[in-house]
């Protein structure tokens, strides 16, 4: 089994690519150093292709361990044949090789494992190989003390070859697929449950093919099921089919053996143990497993789109070093008002409230003067919108054209008030003011805020509970490792969880790096690393590059030029007679460089390019330009929404089926798949990402459902989606890309764009 030669078929990569970036990740370099430093040796693998590397270097090792327990195990019960060794050499995924080893697989004695011992094995072979032997009168020769009548033989007999029809392997995978490509999951509510599971309605009486089940809906109905309210079952064949007629499934297993019904004595005798052998045994097992799969593929997908919001958000452009106000919005425990400097530093905190609104903008007047605020960050929790009014007619009063407001998700921030982080920060703060601090904070830099925080608490996946949660952790982790080190960070003034994200630290890595921060001052240059505690140079290699130093010693320190090409840069410089100063974001003089004159066994024309890139434009930060959304006045409620306004609003979601946009009345509305353009749209990526500004119509509006529809198609009436909400009857045959079957809704705008959602 070639791993390296294996991957690098799945990922449409040259062999040597893969053994190169192997090599790298056991000797321990991190995905991010890879991915940018080491391009002439991967062939220019990004970080995505690592990341998809480095989880199937470790599924296929596991895999071929387990190949290794196997085949010790079949060798030490003396049944390790060549063919059979061979089998399992050609395994390539571990379903495969389970299926091998569950007829030799140590288990509880079984009801065929006592027939063997009480001697039936001869008359299960005997009635399987000449059906033409009548079964009750074969039995006579088996029938002693333990097998005391004809019955007892048969049924034992039966037992015996329906472990054996099971636990064929080539058989149990030929079934699997055929049960995944052809049946479908039929849920239906529990009896006594429909009022109490109201929100799982849509799933009351539902069909669907399993291998077509997108992961919104599979995971819906895993969570009916697992809650009490649905009942989810997998259907092979159509409703009222006679029980005693033969399926497709159990057809397959008399062809499989060669058993033909040609009405001899052992036929029916044979007939009956094969539809015992299916209802009984393989397909009961074979629905464990397709469920197993189809939840297993739903987290992947849930995952996935969880890990591009989250990504989206890190990435979300920053509103810049400004002082900042931030609010934390509350009725009765009031408005939590905190002012950080342009670095992130604490100045100042109050309380006001909503019903003292004099005494509010007053209080908050004062504090704006006296910081100079350039910022205002609000909440979008309980009272959002009554804090964001006040905060408007406070920028009015001031008349201070440089003063903005911003309402920003304040998602996590109760999380991070009540860490250990917080609490070491800021240990005399009360709970409720810190929240107040990350919200002003996470204005000013989302990325070096938000890595406080547990991703899973950030509000941007659905279903998160109900995933695969070691896996979410996971790729979770990996997207803000990704992120953190794609913009890099400036380590004289980087927190400890921020520092910790960089490729080769750790938490106490971080830790040691700000404490000889505070007790020597700012590092005046990267060497100067090298003296931190447990900092050595392997971590140095690792993390170097990925760390800033502004206005040091060495100018190229505030790049991402790595200081194993300080050299190279140098030999540049030299050949052309400029200095670093010279060249630091100058094209003109960058573009006097030939990038091929500098190619040796060390650097290739990638890092080249890259140094050069780099030069050009310095710590080049790959977010965006921060934008604003104009929430409209008066729309704070959504009783206030109308059928027809134009409204703009921030992407905070996006799924599969669409994207949630926030328009300011506390609830998103969403704009379905099919209204995010008047193209077609097959991923709503494609269109929008978290954090987008955009502006959106209102088709329809269900206050008591707190739903809103909205449509990025500035021209919909409403009527141009397609409508999906009419009840209808499909055949079990039919396509899956059929529609399906479900329960009758009214056919409006706002039935179909979220029965395109249940979709």
């Amino acid at each position: 089994m070639n791993i390296s030669q294996i991957i690098a078929t799945e990922l449409g990569a040259q062999e040597t690519q893969i053994q190169a970036a192997i090599t790298l990740l056991d000797e321990g370099a991190t995905v991010p150093f890879i991915a940018r430093y080491r391009k002439e040796m991967t062939g220019g693998l990004d970080d995505t292709q690592l990341r998809t590397l480095a989880d199937r270097l470790t599924y296929l090792r596991e895999l071929l361990d387990r190949k290794a327990t196997v085949l010790k195990s079949i060798e030490e019960q003396g049944k390790l044949t060549p063919e059979l060794a061979a089998q399992i050499e050609a395994c390539d995924n571990k379903t495969a090789l389970e299926d091998l080893y569950l007829p030799y697989k140590p288990k509880r004695r079984t009801k065929a494992q006592i027939a063997r011992e009480n001697g039936l094995q001869a008359l299960a072979d005997l009635l399987f190989s000449q059906p033409e032997t009548d079964p009750e009168t074969a039995t006579a020769a088996f029938i002693n003390k333990q097998v005391p009548d004809s019955k007892a033989a048969l049924d034992g007999a039966r037992a015996i070859l329906v472990e054996q029809f099971a636990e064929d392997a080539e058989l149990i995978g030929l079934l699997r697929e055929k049960l995944w490509q052809e049946a479908e999951v039929h849920a239906q509510v529990v009896d006594g449950q429909q009022e109490t599971g109201e929100k799982f309605k849509d799933y009351f009486d539902y069909r669907e093919a399993i291998r077509a089940m997108p992961s919104h809906r599979a995971l819906a109905v895993l969570r009916g099921r697992n809650e009490g309210i649905l009942q989810a079952a997998l259907k092979y064949q159509p409703d009222k089919t006679p029980i005693t007629e033969q399926s497709e499934y159990e057809k397959i297993i008399c062809q499989h053996f060669d058993l033909q019904d040609k009405n001899r004595p052992a036929d029916k005798w044979l007939r009956d143990t094969v539809r015992l052998t299916w209802r009984a045994k393989i397909f009961l097992s074979l629905e464990l497993e397709a469920f197993s799969r189809l939840k297993e593929q739903a987290d992947t997908d849930a995952i996935t789109v969880f890990a591009r919001n989250l990504k989206d958000l890190l990435l979300a452009a920053p509103a810049g070093r400004l002082p900042t106000l931030g609010l934390d919005p509350g009725y009765r425990n009031g408005v939590k008002c905190a002012v950080v400097d342009d670095t992130g530093k604490l100045l100042d905190t109050v309380i006001v409230y909503l019903h003292q609104e004099n005494n509010m903008l007053n209080t908050l007047a004062a504090l704006i003067k006296k910081h100079q605020v350039k910022l205002i960050a609000i909440g979008n929790g309980t009272a959002s919108r009554e804090t964001d009014k006040v905060a408007g007619e406070l920028i009015k009063s001031l008349g201070l054209k440089d003063l903005h407001k911003i309402v920003i998700s304040e998602a996590g921030a109760s999380i991070y008030s009540a860490s250990e982080l917080a609490t070491a920060e800021f240990p005399d703060l009360d709970v409720s003011l810190r929240g107040a601090v990350s919200i002003a904070r996470r204005l000013q830099d989302p990325l070096a805020e938000l890595v406080k925080i547990d991703p899973k608490s950030i509000g941007v996946g659905q279903y998160q509970h109900d995933v695969n949660q070691s896996q979410l952790a996971k790729s979770l982790d990996a997207v803000v490792e990704d992120c953190v080190n794609a913009v890099g960070v400036d380590v004289n003034t980087a927190s400890a969880p921020l520092l910790s994200r960089i490729s080769g630290l750790n938490q106490t890595l971080a830790r040691n790096i700000v404490a000889y921060r505070d007790e020597h001052g700012a590092f005046p240059n990267r060497k100067t690393l090298l003296k931190v505690p447990r900092l050595g140079e392997k971590t140095f290699e690792q993390a170097a590059g990925f760390l800033r130093i502004n206005g040091g010693s060495e100018p190229l320190d505030a790049s991402a030029v790595h200081p194993e090409a300080y050299d190279l840069v140098t030999k540049m410089l030299a050949k052309y007679d400029l200095s670093a100063d010279d060249v630091i974001g100058k094209r003109e003089k960058i573009a006097q460089i030939k990038a091929t004159d500098f190619i040796d066994e060390r650097f290739g024309l990638p890092t080249i390019m890259d140094i050069l890139a780099e030069l050009e434009k310095p710590a080049r930060d790959p977010r965006g330009a921060f934008q604003m959304a104009n929430f409209s006045e008066g729309v704070n409620e959504i009783s206030d929404l109308e059928i027809g306004m134009i409204l703009e609003g921030v992407v905070s979601n996006v799924a599969n089926f669409g994207a949630f946009v926030d328009i300011g009345v506390h609830q998103d509305g969403l704009v379905h798949i099919s209204a995010l353009s008047n193209q077609f749209v097959s991923d709503p990526r494609e269109v929008v990402k978290a954090g987008d500004v955009v502006k959106v119509k209102v088709l329809e509006v269900d206050a008591a459902r707190k739903r809103i529809a909205l449509t990025m198609r500035l021209d919909d009436d409403g009527k141009t989606l397609e409508k999906s909400g009419k009840s209808e009857k499909r055949d079990f045959r039919q396509s899956p890309k059929s529609k399906p079957r479900k329960t009758a809704v009214k056919n409006t705008a706002m039935a179909d764009a979220f029965a395109k959602l249940k979709k």
